[in-house]
C-alpha cells in the first residue's frame, strides 16, 4: 500500500538524509522554514514523490498544510519532528525569559507537529508513527547548552506520554537520536516507549510514573 510521510526540519542534514530515506517507501512532504534550504528538492532523482513546504513548524496552520499535502499523495502513514532551534543562552548572563523562549520554542516543534500527526491519524483511523528526533543532550547535558538539552529532556517525556495516551490506538511514538557520519548517511538509535493501558490512579501520590523505555530497536 503507498503511503506518505511528513519530515520537518528537512532542508538539510539529517532531516534531508532522512527524506531521501523515506521517499524510498512513499511520498514525502519536506517542510522547513528556509525555503532556498528546499532547493536541492527540484534535482532529485524521486523529485515527483517530494512535496515541498516552507514555513514555521511551530504554526498548525503550516503543519495542517504538510498533512493535506502528505494526504494527497497517499495515506499518512509517519511524521518525523525533526525541526529545532540552535541558539544557547546561559542563566547568569541572560534574561529568564530568553532562555524561556528558546526552550518553548523548540518544544514548540515537537509538540505541534505531534498533535497534527495525532488528530490526522486518529481520524484516518488506521494507526502510524510518529518520530521526535531527540539528542544526547536530552539525557547528558553539555555545559553551554542548557536551553536545547532541557527542551531535549521535554521532549523524551513528551514521546513516552504520547506512547500511553495513543499506544492503544495503534499510534507508535519513538523518540530517536540521529546523525550524519562523514559519507552523509543516517545513523540512528531508537528507543520506542512501551503503550500500557490507560488506568485511573489509586495510589493518592498523583499520577503514575510513565513507562519505562523498551528496549532499543535501531
Amino acid at each position: 500500500m503507498e503511503r506518505s510521510f511528513v519530515v520537518t526540519g528537512a532542508g538539510g542534514g539529517v532531516g534531508r538524509a532522512l527524506v531521501d530515506r523515506l521517499v524510498a517507501d512513499g511520498g514525502v512532504v519536506a517542510l522547513d522554514l528556509d525555503e532556498p534550504a528546499l532547493a536541492w528538492i527540484a534535482t532529485h532523482p524521486a523529485a515527483a514523490r517530494i512535496v515541498a513546504v516552507c514555513g514555521d513548524a511551530t504554526d498548525e496552520s503550516v503543519t495542517e498544510e504538510a498533512a493535506d499535502r502528505a494526504e494527497s499523495l497517499a495515506p499518512l502513514a509517519g511524521w518525523v519532528n525533526n525541526a529545532a532551534v540552535f541558539r544557547d543562552a546561559a542563566l547568569h548572563t541572560s534574561p529568564a525569559g530568553m532562555v524561556l523562549e528558546i526552550i518553548t520554542a523548540n518544544l514548540a516543534l515537537t509538540l505541534v507537529g505531534c498533535a497534527t500527526a495525532v488528530r490526522r491519524l486518529l481520524a484516518a483511523g488506521h494507526g502510524g508513527a510518529i518520530v521526535n528526533v531527540s539528542s544526547h543532550q536530552g539525557q547528558r547535558p553539555v555545559r553551554g547548552a542548557m536551553p536545547y538539552a532541557t527542551a531535549k529532556g521535554a521532549v523524551e517525556s513528551l514521546t513516552r506520554a504520547l506512547a500511553v495516551d495513543h499506544g492503544p490506538d495503534g499510534i507508535l511514538g519513538e523518540r530517536r537520536r540521529a546523525r550524519l557520519d562523514q559519507h552523509g548517511a543516517v545513523r540512528v538509535t531508537s528507543r520506542r516507549p512501551r503503550a500500557r493501558r490507560r488506568e485511573p490512579d489509586r495510589s493518592g501520590d498523583g499520577p503514575a510514573a510513565p513507562p519505562r523505555p523498551g528496549r532499543p530497536t535501531g
